[in-house]
């Protein structure tokens, strides 16, 4: 592999906001148990945390146990999403990630809530952070995965992987899954979409690769871990090949082209900014 990466996705049931203690033993058991996990990630809200509960990214009880339990594994931690008290006063529904240095690596605030149903406010910008030597990797969180615009700009970005962190205990759990598959195929990502165990979800975790294809998956509502060794070189192969040697979407628009209007968007597709962008670093060739 040229470029491997070993993920543990923990299918999990919620625990209560303040079980820190709890949350550190299960990630220490799984890193026993897969030792070679690089990076573990957990479901959305996986600490029961709402409003109320809300801390500062980068301050409290909260962060200090994450910090400190990603630097003692050495590896990355993403403990899922959880409530973000901002400096503005509002709450968002904030994915974080923690690097093995015990350094808070990234914090995206979930862009598409789901309305009316939760109370958080709505964030503003996309995240992908870098895993040295290996990758860029993007977040999202659950409702995210409805909106084509959110997987697209994390690929323009640079993402080859995608964790979409996901606490789903409705019957769209189904359809979800085709989202994951279907976002993985029109952006040539790799997508983790990892969702609760019962009760807090439905579980059926899954794994995609950048051709859309299911690498793992855990059926059912039932607790566990879905490992895999993924390689993002395979996303560099698609995307200079095409997906099954065909389909070549980053390769779509060529720099002369006209622009496309965008009337939804108040905008307009321009062909330069698409093509001549560098996906693998997100900056301009």
């Amino acid at each position: 592999m040229g470029r491997p990466l070993t993920l543990a996705l923990a299918q999990v049931p919620g625990r209560p906001a303040g079980d820190l203690d709890g949350f550190a033993a299960h990630a220490t058991a799984t890193h026993r148990r897969f030792p070679g996990t690089r990076l573990l990630v957990y479901p959305e809200l996986h600490l029961e945390s709402d409003v109320d509960s809300a801390e500062p990214v980068g301050d409290g009880p909260r962060h200090r146990c994450f910090a400190e339990l990603a630097g003692d594994l050495g590896l990355w931690l993403c403990p899922g999403s959880v409530a973000e008290l901002g400096a503005d006063g509002h709450v968002y529904d904030t994915a974080v990630v923690y690097s093995p240095e015990g350094e808070l690596a990234a914090a995206y605030r979930k862009v598409f809530p789901w309305r009316p149903h939760e109370p958080f406010r709505p964030g503003r910008e996309f995240v992908v952070f870098p895993i040295p030597g290996v990758g860029r990797i993007g977040l999202s969180v659950c409702y995210d995965a409805w909106f084509p615009e959110t997987t697209r700009h994390l690929a323009w970005l640079g993402a080859e992987l995608v964790l979409n962190v996901v606490r789903t205990d409705t019957a769209d759990r189904a359809q979800e899954i085709v989202l994951a598959r279907a976002n993985a195929t029109v952006n040539q990502v790799f997508v983790a979409s990892v969702n609760a165990a019962g009760p807090a979800g439905l579980g059926h975790s899954v794994l995609a690769g950048p051709e859309g294809q299911v690498l793992a998956e855990l059926p059912g509502a039932g607790a566990g871990v879905l490992t895999a060794v993924i390689d993002l070189d395979a996303v560099t192969a698609v995307r200079r090949h095409g997906s099954f040697g065909v389909t070549r979407v980053w390769r779509q628009l060529r720099e002369d082209d006209e622009p496309i209007p965008m009337p939804l968007y108040g905008g307009a597709l321009t062909p330069a900014a698409w093509a001549g962008t560098d996906l693998r670093q997100g900056e301009p060739a």
